[in-house]
């Protein structure tokens, strides 16, 4: 069909009449097919519904009693937002996977918007996705987590329709219709222009990591990577940043990855505010992703404003720079250096036990010559012993051969991270890694050939 549909996530057995304004404007003012699922407590009758309550428990086991239907009416209220939001994932995200549904919007509270950002967290990346809650003009970091997840602000609690609600709820819809249509034509765009004849895609993605102080080595690198058939995806080393590219690799979505900048790790380890988690630089590896790593801002922990550096860290002495008035780093010691080259080798020798092969597309590459625009001769964070202590420990973790039967190629040049010649280097290994085919131009034949 060429009217794009959209779903209409709610508990109906409280919010009825404000979802059903927004079915009412979605189809006569927005023009668009609509399916209201209900999330509710307890089961709704009303006719507009679509996909009902126990339709939504029917779809997936249940893991509080698997050899009986769950009765939610028993659960306590935040059992309840887990149990439904578990259930009614699978099910929005079946209907989008098919390209039934091209759009989705909620209404909620706290309980509401904590199911509807689960069931949406699933979504892919892209897929619209509109969230009007009470919670929006707070901190929405734990709704929308590393997706793309728009939130609208209520103002007044979602608790009957009047002045203020109404004209937020009638914009509500317009932008999800809105964005409905643009993806529905995307998504047709997409089906005709990105796949080559045999069903490949034309271009490859190749996800990049990125932080300020390696900013211009990714300039760089996307200079040079555009010469080739591929697109580049920066992804910004925040903690969010990497493990949305962490899932995106689950997902297949990329076919290599120039991971430059692993600083997540040092916050991880030392307790910085950009964590990406425990399974940060995992994914390509068992995958089995073409990879080059290297040793991005790994001088640095990264915490807010000065005064909210922990106390341990200032009565120690730490090295601390102010980057700017919301951003203090941290230099990492010795120690936390030779703990990072260790987690780095763990990580790229022990994930890939799952994928075959994986070894021999996987190369570090290690910039002697300091890992940050900070990490150089003469600059705030250059210590010579911490960075040998991380590469020594890198270089210890990767002398075996793998499980896989390949060894990690390690690379050493004494250029820092952001040296053209350095960056060259990488990005030259990941083209042969993925076998990346040159852009052609109308130019000469030795100017097509030309490359790095």
């Amino acid at each position: 069909m060429n009217t794009p549909c959209i779903a209409i996530l709610g508990t109906c057995d409280t919010k009825i009449n404000e979802l059903l304004y927004v079915r009412d404007r979605l189809i006569n003012t927005g023009h668009v097919r609509v399916k209201l699922v209900d999330v509710g407590r307890t089961p709704s009758t009303h006719p507009a519904i679509d996909i009902t309550q126990p339709t939504i428990l029917a779809m997936s086991a249940s893991p509080y009693k698997p050899s009986a239907p769950l009765d939610v009416s028993l659960l306590p209220r935040g059992e309840l937002v887990k149990a439904l939001s578990e259930r009614a994932a699978p099910v929005i995200a079946a209907l989008a996977a098919t390209h039934e549904l091209h759009g989705l919007i909620a209404l909620g509270g706290s309980g509401g918007s904590a199911l509807a950002a689960g069931v949406m967290r699933r979504l892919p990346l892209g897929f619209p996705k509109l969230l009007v809650s009470t919670m929006a003009a707070g901190d929405v970091g734990p709704f929308v987590g590393e997706s793309d997840v728009a939130m609208l602000y209520s103002v007044v609690d979602i608790a009957g329709l009047n002045d203020i609600l109404c004209p937020i709820l009638d914009n509500a819809a317009s932008a999800i219709a809105g964005m409905a249509r643009a993806y529905q034509t995307r998504l047709n765009a997409e089906a005709t222009a990105s796949e080559s004849p045999n069903g490949e895609r034309k271009t490859k993605r190749i996800a990049i990591t990125m932080f300020g102080v390696t900013t211009p080595a990714v300039t760089k690198a996307r200079e040079l990577l555009a010469r080739y058939r591929c697109t580049p995806y920066i992804f910004h080393a925040t903690g969010a940043g990497g493990r949305a590219m962490e899932a995106l690799i689950e997902q297949g979505f990329f076919d290599g990855v120039l991971d430059l900048t692993t600083t997540e790790l040092a916050d991880e380890l030392v307790g910085g505010v950009l964590s990406a988690g425990p399974h940060r630089l995992e994914a390509a590896s068992r995958a089995g992703v073409p990879q080059v790593v290297s040793l991005g801002a790994l001088d640095m922990v990264n915490f807010g404003p000065r005064a909210s550096v922990p106390e341990r860290f200032v009565r120690a002495g730490r090295r601390l720079h102010e980057h700017n008035s919301s951003v203090t780093l941290m230099r990492t010691t010795v120690a936390e250096s030779e703990i990072l080259g260790r987690i780095i080798a763990e990580k790229l020798m022990g994930a890939g036990k799952r994928a075959p092969t994986a070894g021999e597309k996987t190369e570090v590459w290690v910039p002697r010559g300091g890992v940050s625009v900070l990490d150089k001769q003469g600059q705030v964070f250059w210590d010579p012993d911490a960075d040998d202590a991380l590469v020594r420990a890198l270089r210890r973790g990767l002398q075996e051969v793998r499980d896989d039967g390949h060894k990690i190629r390690v690379v050493e040049r004494e250029e820092d991270i952001n040296h053209p010649a350095f960056v060259e280097g990488m990005v030259q290994s990941l083209v042969q890694l993925m076998k990346l085919e040159p852009v052609m131009h109308n130019r000469s034949e030795d100017e097509k050939g030309a490359h790095l």
